[in-house]
């Protein structure tokens, strides 16, 4: 909050005082006071309020830190010059919106990122980090990871029932006090508060997270990834599956062409032996018909000699099938 005083008489300012007043009827609250090359913060401003302006160009400038609701409000800067009886006052309407903490949402067991940046136009260097996790609004909280440039061998603290779960991932010379929680499980859900300082700077942010189960996992709809350029990089377990697929059907592949060759076999056979029987059936119920014909013998009379003369006759079948059997022959045989 910016408070500037022009004068056409190069005096310096003596005093410079900021005050908090709510309304007509409020208390007013002192927030910081300069006096005799001094600033003071004061009350619940302690350690958030800080004279940013140049005194000997009449500015008496406030930066006030990690604003709450309380602070809204207005704020009255007064600046005295040396040797001036006259006040100079600059009214300045402070309204504060409520915070609107970034939400993520993960699964049990996955993983979390959770950014924390300070952006500032001065050249200082991140000088401590502080993660603090809330499962409720007025819960205590809990330190998850911590983070103090400022001690001797640059002190880190990642205790409790984080230990072990929790990885800085910022840079912390870019301002960048990022973390990683690993391993999230349904009692990580909760408010995820980062407190970056910049020397006495102070920078808040509040992340909200989501757990979700296992089981609800399969209820949510996915949609679909866009489609980009970028080639698909399968993971180790994914590159195990599917070398473990190729090498089983080059093994499997063997076997079962000789159980289709084997079942192709079997058919045959049976089909072979399913003919033998039908012909056999075929056969027997069709059984050859022999036909004899009914041939009368005689004797011939007597010769010239004296002698007899006998005829002896043959039978021989005669096939049904007149183009594969013989006719009936007949064959004489004489005998004297």
């Amino acid at each position: 909050m910016g408070c500037i005083v022009h004068s056409p008489e190069k005096k310096p300012v003596v005093k410079v005082d900021w005050i908090l007043s709510k309304g007509e009827h409020a208390e007013s609250e002192y927030v910081l006071y300069y006096y005799s090359n001094l600033s003071v913060s004061t009350g619940r401003f302690q350690n958030r309020s800080h004279l940013v302006g140049d005194i000997l160009r009449n500015d008496g400038s406030l930066l006030l830190q990690n604003v709450q609701e309380a602070d809204q409000g207005t704020y009255t800067c007064e600046i005295r010059l040396k040797n001036e009886s006259v006040v100079f006052k600059k009214f300045v309407e402070l309204r504060v919106l409520p915070e609107k903490p970034k939400e993520l949402t993960v699964h049990v067991g996955s993983s979390a990122e959770m950014g924390c940046f300070f952006q500032s136009t001065e050249e200082k260097h991140v000088t401590k980090v502080d993660w603090m996790f809330s499962s409720e609004k007025h819960a205590k909280e809990e330190v998850v990871w911590r983070h103090n440039l400022n001690m001797p061998s640059g002190y880190f603290q990642n205790q409790g029932r984080f230990q072990n779960r929790v990885n800085l991932i910022g840079d912390i010379s870019h301002n960048d006090g990022s973390i990683m929680l690993q391993t999230v499980k349904v009692s990580d859900q909760g408010n995820y508060t980062c407190h970056i300082y910049l020397g006495k700077l102070e920078s808040r942010k509040t992340t909200v997270l989501r757990v979700l189960q296992e089981d609800s996992q399969m209820s949510i709809a996915t949609t679909p990834r866009p489609q980009t350029d970028r080639p698909v990089i399968l993971d180790g377990n994914q590159l195990v599956i599917i070398v473990g697929i190729v090498c089983a059907t080059f093994l499997l592949l063997p076997v079962l062409i000789l159980v289709v060759k084997k079942t192709q076999w079997n058919k045959s056979s049976v089909s072979s032996t399913a003919s033998l029987k039908s012909l056999e059936n075929k056969e027997k119920t069709n059984p050859e018909k022999h036909v004899y014909s009914s041939i009368t013998t005689w004797e011939s009379m007597e010769g010239p000699s004296g002698q007899s003369e006998a005829t002896y006759m043959t039978m021989h079948p005669v096939w049904p099938s007149s183009s594969r059997a013989p006719n009936l022959a007949l064959s004489s045989v004489r005998s004297k």
